[in-house]
């Protein structure tokens, strides 16, 4: 059996509150497969952004290991952790994150650019990643001219433009209507089920729970539920 592509072992995470310090993840563990989706849910303040945050290799945690495709992410020199972002991890994130002054093709493109690929030919594969997501008529329009759901999927297009192995998401569908969200959630999964790769999501929405092949509940910083979902469970976060 292939590793996994995730290894979370014992991460703890405090942060500073006036003199002292906060406990915001109590040494959590968990595994996470390729080709899968795997959802972390919970109440707010559960510990959910902050965990997709250790993953993804943009928080630094307190104390534990991530290992990311077989690679011990805080082993890593700053500028060694920067190039292996670049290169295998897609963050979703909430806020979008998008630059002003770019047009929407060219804030899909931003990773590619980063890369070294051609303006032009970056320009362009972001261009086709905003018409996978059906929003390629705003390809040339800058965020502020964007409705937030049309900010969203941009910051979508972003993540996958350059076929990362991991995509960490946090709250995808939150700014989109029905049909504009499962769209969304179709593209993830086709990407999760690639064998090579991985998908974490975090999410309150219940319309797109029996996408999801594992669950992890989260409650004040610890992992108390591993589950597939299933009927009654769906109905019981509507």
């Amino acid at each position: 059996m292939s590793a996994p592509a995730i290894e979370i072992d014992d991460i703890v995470k405090d942060f500073p509150v006036g003199d002292g310090m906060v406990r915001v993840l109590h040494g959590i563990s968990a595994q996470i497969r390729s080709g899968e989706l795997t959802y972390l849910v919970g109440e707010s303040g559960s510990g959910k952004t902050t965990m997709i945050s250790i993953i993804a290799g943009i928080l630094f945690p307190t104390a534990g290991r991530v290992r990311v495709f077989e690679t011990d992410l805080y082993s890593l020199t700053d500028t060694q952790l920067v190039l292996f972002r670049l290169k295998n991890i897609g963050f979703i994130f909430q806020q979008y994150n998008l630059l002003p002054t770019l047009t929407s093709a060219e804030n899909a493109a931003v990773p590619l650019i980063a890369a070294g690929v051609p303006r032009l030919e970056a320009v362009e594969r972001g261009r086709a990643m905003l018409d996978r997501l059906n929003i390629v008529d705003q390809a040339d329009k800058l965020p502020r001219q964007l409705s937030g759901g049309q900010q969203q999927r941009v910051a979508i297009a972003r993540a996958l433009v350059h076929q990362p192995k991991l995509v960490v998401c946090d709250e995808p569908t939150a700014a989109l209507d029905a049909k504009s969200g499962r769209r969304v959630m179709d593209l993830l999964r086709e990407v999760a089920l690639e064998s090579d790769r991985a998908v974490v999501i975090v999410t309150h929405d219940n319309r797109i729970f029996d996408l999801a092949d594992r669950i992890l509940h989260m409650e004040d910083g610890r992992i108390t539920e591993d589950s597939q979902p299933t009927r009654q469970e769906q109905e019981s976060f509507a």
